[in-house]
């Protein structure tokens, strides 16, 4: 999508959801949410700015996928941030589960550990459904070197050390378990799912890459919205832009909001959720 056009979108999903909030009750059981995304105002060759607006969904059709929490990750700072964001995450999930919003976990190469789990059941036995003509979206060059693995943590190497999902954060009944985007996919057709929250880790890798992830899942037409504060990335702030590993994140999530996505924060889902008003910020 070009810039102009990227603008121009942004102004009618303002303009619609003024009109909705204004002048027409807005969808019976939506909740609202503080979207950051970024435009070009001033068209190609001018700056990206940060513009924000709300946003509604509806729970009845709405899925988050939590990706990658696994229980211990190769890198020893990646396994202590997923630990503080798994603690965070936890109580959000409830909230939203029980607001209606379907739960996915997906924590990848761990299957094995939940065969014949009531949640992997529920993935594995979804209706077969086939993905539409994938669309054509115009991507850029993350703004971080990650290639040498991302970790900040010197001296650890690259291997599989998860066997499970983080283990602070709960599969209810009625949560789904896979790590397949295609029986993702059967799962969202089948509850007629067409917004999907991400949070968990990592916001350059995993997050936009999996089979499941952003790329794919916008691609095949969904609604795909990151929960920023619930995620990290894999950043070593020894490599490309040198910059701290906080801003080297935040650098990734401008870049998702770029061309994949709009992001919102964890307080701007519970305060939705409980249907409090919301103020631009941070």
């Amino acid at each position: 999508m070009t810039a102009p056009r990227i603008f121009a979108s942004l102004v009618a999903v303002i303009a619609s959801t003024v009109l909705a909030r204004g002048g027409a009750p807005s969808g019976e059981g939506e909740i609202h949410l503080l979207l950051r995304t970024r435009v070009q105002p001033y068209h190609q060759g001018g700056p990206w700015v940060e513009a924000q607006f709300e946003g509604a969904i509806n729970p009845a059709t709405t899925a988050i996928i939590i990706t990658d929490m696994w229980d211990k990750h190769w890198c020893a700072g990646a396994t202590t941030r997923v630990n503080q964001i798994a603690k965070r995450m936890e109580p959000v999930i409830e909230e939203a589960r029980n607001a209606g919003i379907l739960i996915l976990h997906s924590p990848s190469e761990t299957m094995d550990f939940y065969a014949n789990t009531p949640g992997r059941l529920l993935a594995r036995n979804a209706p077969q459904s086939t993905p539409p003509e994938e669309l054509k979206i115009e991507d850029g060059t993350l703004p971080i070197d990650d290639s040498d693995g991302g970790c900040d943590t010197p001296g650890d190497k690259e291997h599989k050390a998860w066997t499970r999902e983080n283990p602070a954060l709960t599969i209810a009944p009625g949560d789904v378990v896979s790590d397949q985007g295609r029986e993702i996919y059967n799962v969202l057709k089948e509850r007629h799912i067409d917004t999907l929250l991400y949070m968990g880790v990592h916001a350059n890798m995993c997050i936009l890459n999996r089979s499941f992830g952003v790329r794919q899942m916008s691609k095949w037409g969904f609604r795909s919205i990151i929960v920023r504060d619930l995620m990290d990335a894999m950043y070593n702030p020894a490599s490309r832009p040198f910059v701290s590993h906080a801003a080297g994140t935040e650098l990734v999530y401008e870049f998702i909001e770029r061309y994949w996505a709009p992001s919102t924060t964890s307080s701007s889902l519970l305060a939705g959720l409980s249907g409090k008003t919301q103020s631009s910020g941070n």
